[in-house]
């Protein structure tokens, strides 16, 4: 009885250690997101003051001031920004799903060579082919343009090893010989049999292409020059970096609050995804 119960003490005292790490752990991502949106409803003056929990009454005022900012047009930041985000998404997933599906279910010569060269180009930075990127498609005539920002997601390696692990492990090769008896073609059994059987992965990768795009600094910023194209995390840099008198920090907080809002929408509603995903991703067999 006296094991039982120290057992049972053990288990309660390592509990109620793992959720105090874990309510700490949630009370810090949430807090700096609770202050701001306070911050987005208070005026610039009201921010320099100094630190807040209860929200101001400049929220109607900020939200006015930055759409009415002709130097930043919010409007067509948010349109470039889903556009581009929504594109590469759908690409990533569904070029990187049917390229994972040659590899797992052909066997053809150069098949190990092939999923070398493609983890290869996983390792490799984005800033090393940065320079011979922008020169591409300056002699392509893309320049400028919102193409290039989501034309290069069809080739994801990242995207391809998750779909590849995951068909490795809920992609059954009886499924599809047993299509390719009924008479299917290649592309019909890829559509209308593997896709379906891989929507937890389809779903979670979607998510974290989307997220990652939205909040694209770097490849915007080096292929973009007109305002009317430019994506929200370019307009947030450049409203942050404008002069001195002419700054303010609700518009600020605002522009970050209005460019992080869909970003949250997409993990509400599609959480049980990522979860799901990411569980049935990691198991085999």
């Amino acid at each position: 009885m006296r094991r039982a119960g120290r057992a049972r003490a053990a288990s309660t005292a390592r509990r109620a250690a793992a959720y105090t790490v874990l309510g700490l752990l949630c009370f810090l991502c949430l807090f700096f997101f609770y202050i701001l949106l306070i911050n987005a409803t208070r005026t610039h003056f009201e921010i320099q003051r100094g630190f807040s929990l209860l929200p101001g009454r400049s929220l109607l005022t900020n939200l006015k001031s930055v759409l009415a900012n002709a130097n930043i047009p919010v409007l067509s930041g948010i349109r470039n920004s889903l556009l581009v985000s929504a594109l590469s998404a759908l690409l990533s997933v569904y070029f990187s799903a049917l390229t994972a599906y040659g590899i797992h279910a052909y066997d053809f010569k150069f098949k190990k060579l092939a999923f070398t060269f493609i983890l290869l180009i996983m390792m490799m930075p984005t800033q090393v082919s940065a320079l011979g990127f922008v020169r591409l498609i300056t002699k392509m005539g893309m320049a400028d343009t919102l193409a290039p920002l989501f034309l290069p997601s069809i080739a994801a390696p990242v995207v391809f090893y998750f779909m590849l692990q995951y068909m490795e492990g809920n992609l059954p090769m009886e499924i599809v010989e047993a299509a390719r008896i009924d008479g299917s073609g290649e592309f019909s059994t890829f559509n209308r049999i593997v896709l379906p059987i891989l929507k937890p992965a389809l779903a979670v990768q979607a998510i974290f292409t989307f997220v990652n795009t939205w909040n694209n600094y770097f490849t915007p910023a080096l292929v973009l020059s007109s305002s009317g194209k430019k994506t929200l995390p370019i307009l947030i840099a450049q409203l942050r970096s404008a002069d001195f008198l002419k700054f303010d920090m609700g518009q600020v907080y605002m522009m970050v609050a209005i460019a992080i809002l869909p970003v949250i929408a997409v993990y509400l509603c599609l959480s049980k995804f990522i979860v799901r995903g990411v569980a049935l991703g990691g198991v085999k067999g």
